[in-house]
């Protein structure tokens, strides 16, 4: 077996550095046979004062000038933006993209919730796929905190009241992280209606909700429950997915940290990104909005995790933020800071970043074909 992984790493191994010496290969000839030609452009191009705002560039047919618009001119800057997917259990998962500036991102936002062949290769990238039907059309007005989003196309053939159920709490779920955004209205193929063709509501005005929310028990006192969000490891470990789950009693900082200690569902395909048998010490916020959440020995384990513990402390990070008044968060273990160097981390501003997720899963796909390295 030993042998066999070596010789997979060998392959793998050559055929990255036969498709690196083609690349500089073509690289080299690109560049030798095009950089005298460019010296002699530049050496010939008139100086000129025109502001590259308002340039011009010849037209596809090479005869008539278009403007270059300030987003052309601006595209190497980014903004960021929240996409929501979906992973292969059906959670939606929040994930920040960097795009180029340009006017609608919210409407860009959406279309990337799109299924389409780039779409859904971006999502792959992910370990996700996309929660709109291909063929989606999305017209978007937002005015006065209020978002009205017209889909047409496919959206009243999607297979299932799932299905329909997801599309609707992503869509409002990636506009209301809009600030300009409270409530979402809903049209479909530009009218108003109540239901979609699987009985999902669409009518009236949409807040932002619970998310990925848990089961519970038939005999649950649902009336009396109040809810917090947690955040665990997707199933490929690259993902963080947060969940709602009802609580009986207060919805508060300390029931949020010690129902994140119990880990997923019993039935949930997710996992604790806590190591397990770790427990619950105390719970402490200060006037400066430090939450001091000090743990058992157990959360040492960390150091065994790939990823040194980082998943676990946003995991955790992430869980304490949704309560106002908390600006930060310190980790102790037994009463002494976790590590000196990460023990109090300031809130992240998203759960998922894009590349740092499809380089890990990338990684964990790695592991998977060549097995762990020893």
């Amino acid at each position: 077996m030993k042998f066999l992984n070596d010789q997979r790493r060998l392959y793998f191994l050559s055929a990255c550095l036969l498709a690196a010496t083609v690349l500089l290969c073509l690289t080299w000839r690109f560049w030798s046979g095009t950089a005298g030609e460019h010296r002699d452009e530049i050496a010939s191009m008139p100086s000129s004062t025109t502001d590259p705002l308002t340039s011009t560039t010849p037209g596809p047919d090479g005869s008539s000038p278009q403007p270059v618009s300030k987003v052309e001119a601006e595209s190497s800057s980014a903004v960021s933006t929240i996409v929501y997917y979906q992973d292969n259990n059906g959670y939606l998962v929040p994930v920040m993209k960097q795009i180029a500036p340009q006017e609608g991102i919210a409407r860009a936002t959406l279309s990337m919730m799109v299924s389409s062949p780039h779409n859904d290769m971006e999502a792959a990238r992910l370990g996700l796929r996309t929660v709109l039907p291909e063929g989606t059309d999305i017209d978007l007005d937002i005015a006065g905190g209020t978002a009205r989003v017209n889909l047409s196309g496919a959206v009243e053939n999607l297979p299932d009241a799932v299905a329909e159920s997801s599309m609707v709490s992503a869509v409002v779920q990636a506009l209301t992280e809009f600030d300009t955004v409270n409530t979402v209205r809903f049209l479909i193929n530009g009218r108003e209606v109540e239901t979609l063709a699987h009985g999902t509501p669409v009518s009236g005005d949409f807040t932002r909700g619970m998310i990925n929310l848990e089961s519970v028990a038939a005999d649950f006192p649902v009336e009396a429950a109040q809810t917090v969000t947690l955040y665990f490891a997707g199933e490929t470990g690259s993902l963080i997915v947060p969940v709602t789950r009802m609580v009986y009693g207060s919805a508060d900082l300390n029931t949020a940290v010690m129902e994140l200690l119990k880990g997923p569902d019993d039935m949930s395909p997710l996992e604790s990104a806590l190591p397990a048998g770790c427990g619950l010490i105390s719970v402490d916020l200060d006037q400066a909005g430090k939450a001091s959440i000090n743990l058992t020995s157990e959360f040492m384990n960390l150091i065994d995790a790939t990823d040194g513990g980082r998943q676990a402390l946003r995991a955790l990070a992430l869980t304490c933020a949704q309560f106002p008044g908390v600006t930060a968060v310190e980790v102790l273990v037994n009463g002494s800071p976790y590590d000196a160097a990460e023990a109090t981390s300031a809130l992240p501003r998203f759960v998922n970043d894009a590349e740092t997720v499809a380089d890990q899963f990338l990684q964990a796909q790695a592991r998977m074909l060549f097995g762990p390295d020893e």
